[in-house]
């Protein structure tokens, strides 16, 4: 994977292609470039940081059912619509399926570059969240059942003595076996260790 953030370009007027490149590019962006959804669709490479800069009137596959495909496939890619056709309806639907903003053809260079720059900040927003709850799930998964046990109840708010009380444990086997859920997890606080565990969706 490139270490740049990719702007995908889906039009099929090749003269928008390069006007939105050219900006793409102006911010040190990747720039990959498609004349259909379909194309696309063919070339991308799911968990690529970056932004889709998509036409709304195309053939074959229009981009409000691209935006809907990848929405419906959870794919995070922040999407940029446009279209020299737009009205209430349209940007309704761009917007309640996800779309990071709507553009109107003619668009204005800078607020292009603005739309660009936000989306990009927020899909490498987007990555470093999903790479932290990787970790942390990671770290979750090297606990000891017995270390797993203490965590719970240190998430319940529970103290050393409540913990110890609840598990019919001593004091001090409570003591080893935080430490040892501390090191794990990496945590430097048990504020810092409930705030990690706690952003992980629900299902952890």
């Amino acid at each position: 994977m490139s270490e740049l953030p990719t702007v995908f370009i889906v039009d099929d007027d090749p003269a928008v292609q390069r006007a939105v490149g050219i900006v793409a590019r102006s911010l040190n962006c990747e720039v990959r470039m498609f004349g259909s959804a379909a194309g696309f669709l063919f070339g991308y490479v799911e968990g690529t940081p970056g932004c889709l800069v998509l036409d709304v009137r195309m053939p074959e596959m229009s981009g409000i059912e691209l935006q809907k495909m990848l929405a419906d496939a959870g794919v995070r890619l922040p999407v940029i619509m446009m279209s020299g056709h737009a009205d209430v309806p349209m940007a309704v639907a761009a917007m309640s399926q996800g779309a990071f903003t709507f553009l109107e053809k003619p668009f204005r260079m800078p607020e292009l570059t603005s739309s660009i720059q936000q989306a990009i900040d927020h899909s490498l927003a987007e990555l470093s969240r999903h790479q932290q709850q990787h970790e942390i799930r990671t770290r979750l998964k090297s606990l000891t059942p017995k270390e797993r046990e203490v965590l719970d109840l240190l998430l319940e708010g529970c103290s050393n003595k409540e913990i110890a009380g609840r598990l019919n444990i001593s004091l001090r086997a409570v003591e080893d076996r935080r430490a040892r859920v501390m090191k794990r997890m990496e945590a430097t606080s048990i504020v810092g260790l409930v705030s990690d565990v706690r952003s992980l969706p629900a299902e952890v």
